[in-house]
């Protein structure tokens, strides 16, 4: 038996992403990148993200893409580096992205861009 046989089976980020209830993902969002992080790419206040996180609201149709689809990059980049990692990378300025930082681009609607420059990190080790 190798010993990649021995470690329990991960869900891969998407299906985390897609199964998770919003409120974890919330959760695990405002731990990593922190109340002000996650405000600024959904374009709420961080008042608002800690409503979401208490559940005492409900985030936008939009808002709730926007989550996920943050969230899929965290665990993306997760199984290959800390939490601390993932948020400099998160607030960090990316040549991949003309120097802006992902949660930037994130908030001007480019997921995709920053997904691709996430699996680029992922691969550069």
């Amino acid at each position: 038996m190798t010993n990649s046989a021995l470690r329990p089976l991960r869900r891969s980020a998407h299906k985390e992403t897609v199964v998770l209830a919003l409120p974890s993902i919330v959760a695990r969002l405002q731990k990593v990148l922190g109340r002000d992080v996650v405000a600024v790419i959904t374009g709420k206040t961080p008042r608002q993200v800690s409503r979401w996180f208490a559940g005492e609201a409900k985030p936008t149709m939009h808002a709730q893409q926007l989550l996920r689809d943050t969230f899929e990059i965290v665990e993306l980049l997760s199984e290959v580096d800390s939490d601390e990692v993932v948020r400099a990378w998160f607030i960090g300025m990316n040549t991949q992205l003309r120097d802006a930082s992902p949660t930037e681009v994130i908030a001007e609607g480019r997921v995709r861009d920053v997904m691709a420059a996430a699996r680029a990190f992922v691969v550069a080790g």
